[in-house]
């Protein structure tokens, strides 16, 4: 009997050859204009060998960039180079996510070339240390909150971007809202302290993500848009809890339109989880987030109970571009170098050898 990990799915208007979904994962690669390097476009063929790569973090519009290193899908430039990745990785059989992601009250200024301040939903400073355009290290700053117009416009930059992706040949987009990002910050009253139509109430609090679903769908087609979430993170100085009847608010409306998929992170199953689980009309991922490796006996029990019908891995894509290949033939992993996550050059990045090059 093939185990359900190893099975095709039904995603959107695609195929995909099996379960195992590649998280997202940011590598700081991009040059200054956030255009990705030509190695990337070797690193997500390597790994097509997943049924769906989300691509990293890439931010829709210059104000929306935290980091240094990061990618964009907002100008010709970057467009072109996400085109090569596309077209590497269905070359390779497989399909392609790519993440948009407004980083919000988290990054630093100097990363952008307006120098422009962070926008965030309130005036409420995340406590961290972020890095500079020059990779020092310094305090997160104070961000400031976005007017109306402003998210107006972050809404249509969204919107923007995603039509920039599938021009490119993605076959869809991810909205990043987990992590503490934008999105995410709208979701949570910690952050969220606004008193209009975008904050107070879970309704009013879920309001701005579903906009940018809506909008975003209304572009490209409900069923190339993917949302990503993290009830409960405390990732990015987030204090995302008692807010669970914002979570239902969310999902019960995109339900009537129902995206994709609803990717969500979480370290262990909650009633929350169940219950958005249940709610969900479409096709649902679960991430297991940070509390180690997610190895095949980890990840298997998820989908053969049902608690989601696929399931996405990190980490161990980085050091295995073959990952899937190896779970399915009982082959070894290899492990991953953290200090070569993020920034540097092609090592830790494109040069983890294949176990076809053994067998």
């Amino acid at each position: 009997m093939t185990d359900t990990i190893f099975t095709p799915w039904s995603l959107g208007g695609v195929e995909l050859a099996n379960r195992v979904v590649m998280a997202p994962m940011t590598r700081n690669r991009a040059d200054a204009e956030g255009v990705l390097p030509d190695s990337a476009v070797d690193y997500y063929r390597q790994r097509a060998g997943a049924g769906l790569i989300v691509s990293e973090a890439s931010q829709p519009s210059v104000e929306a960039q935290g980091y240094p290193g990061t990618p964009g899908i907002h100008t010709d430039a970057q467009q072109a180079q996400w085109a090569k990745v596309a077209d590497a990785v269905h070359e390779a059989g497989g399909r392609i996510y790519i993440q948009l992601m407004h980083t919000g009250r988290v990054g630093h200024p100097s990363v952008r070339p307006t120098n422009s301040p962070q926008l965030a939903p309130s005036v409420v400073r995340a406590d961290l240390e972020v890095e500079t355009i020059n990779r020092t290290v310094e305090p997160c700053p104070e961000p400031r909150e976005m007017t109306l117009d402003e998210i107006a416009q972050t809404i249509e930059d969204h919107v923007g971007a995603a039509e920039r992706a599938i021009a490119a040949g993605a076959d869809g987009v991810e909205l990043h809202g987990a992590n503490g990002y934008l999105l995410h910050q709208f979701l949570s009253p910690g952050t969220n302290q606004r008193t209009d139509e975008y904050g107070g109430s879970p309704e009013n609090r879920a309001r701005f993500v579903l906009e940018v679903a809506r909008a975003v769908a209304a572009r490209i087609g409900a069923d190339r848009v993917g949302l990503r979430l993290s009830p409960g993170g405390k990732f990015n100085d987030m204090r995302d809890r008692g807010n669970e009847d914002t979570y239902l608010a969310l999902v019960q409306e995109l339900a009537h339109e129902p995206l994709a998929y609803l990717h969500t992170l979480r370290g262990r199953t909650s009633t929350l989880h169940e219950e958005l689980r249940r709610l969900w009309p479409s096709t649902y991922v679960i991430n297991t987030g940070y509390g180690g490796s997610s190895e095949l006996d980890e990840v298997r029990p998820i989908l053969e109970s049902g608690q989601a019908d696929l399931v996405s891995v990190g980490r161990l894509f980085i050091s295995n571009p073959d990952l899937v290949a190896r779970w399915r033939h009982g082959i070894d992993r290899a492990e991953w170098d953290e200090d070569t996550f993020f920034f540097g050059d092609d090592r830790g990045y494109t040069d983890y050898p294949s176990s076809n090059s053994n067998h």
